[in-house]
């Protein structure tokens, strides 16, 4: 089944690396115009809309820090003045710090439930002003963590406890306006921030991928795909789920 995006405008919070980087991609590929935020990463941005663009695709990247509610403001209304109209809202900005709870420390906890509850919900809010009678589609990129915590992972995986919880309860409340809210949960992927946290060839790896049915991690490519399907009319009688793209874990 081809998913139809066309002429759907689409936001992509994180859009500049790794499983965002990959979403943008396939939901311009399935015609959607996609604008992907960054917060520091302006040279992954450009890349990723150059690759968007060469495919004949439609694309632009703006700066924002996610849980800022005045990046928000200023984001929404720049894609409302560029392109008229907001279809898909994709929540994938996200950061996990991963360690003993002995070592949690103050900042740890507050920034990843900032940037992990605090964007999403945020950028849900100021959501709702753009768009249209018709509604749209909202996706909350979670982890299956979120569901199965394991050690080491406490902050992380409460945080995207948290945001499935959101994603149920916003599904009930929105539902009247016509828009759908639903969770994409992918298991352990390999991307430029599960390098970033040194788990290669620990023991915290080597656990992770015992967990998973299929014996590797995802690649961010294989995770797109369920984010195009649940943004697409194609979905259109579902909401309020979480669909695990995961290798079999649970």
């Amino acid at each position: 089944m081809k998913i139809d995006l066309t002429q759907k405008v689409a936001i992509v919070t994180g859009g500049s690396k790794g499983i965002g980087a990959a979403i943008a991609k396939e939901l311009a590929a399935c015609g959607a115009i996609v604008v992907i935020t960054y917060h520091s990463a302006a040279s992954d941005a450009d890349r990723v809309i150059n690759t968007i663009r060469e495919a004949g695709g439609q694309a632009i990247a703006l700066q924002a820090d996610i849980a800022r509610h005045t990046d928000i403001i200023n984001l929404f209304k720049q894609v409302k003045e560029q392109f008229g109209q907001l279809d898909v809202l994709v929540n994938n900005a996200g950061i996990a710090r991963f360690g003993p709870i002995e070592a949690v420390t103050e900042d740890d906890f507050l920034e990843q439930y900032r940037v992990n509850v605090l964007g999403p919900m945020l950028a849900i809010q100021e959501s709702l002003t753009y768009f249209p009678q018709t509604g749209g589609s909202i996706v909350n990129v979670s982890s299956v963590g979120g569901q199965n915590p394991g050690p080491y992972t406490s902050i992380y995986t409460s945080s995207k406890a948290a945001l499935n919880a959101l994603t149920v309860s916003l599904s009930r409340e929105l539902v009247t306006r016509y828009i759908r809210v639903n969770t994409v949960a992918p298991g352990p992927t390999d991307t430029e921030g599960s390098k970033a946290l040194g788990l290669a060839g620990t023991a915290i790896e080597q656990g992770m991928i015992a967990a998973i049915p299929m014996g590797r991690f995802g690649k961010p490519d294989e995770i797109a795909p369920a984010v195009a399907f649940l943004a697409s009319d194609q979905a259109g009688w579902i909401t309020g789920e979480t669909l695990a793209v995961s290798g079999g874990m649970r």
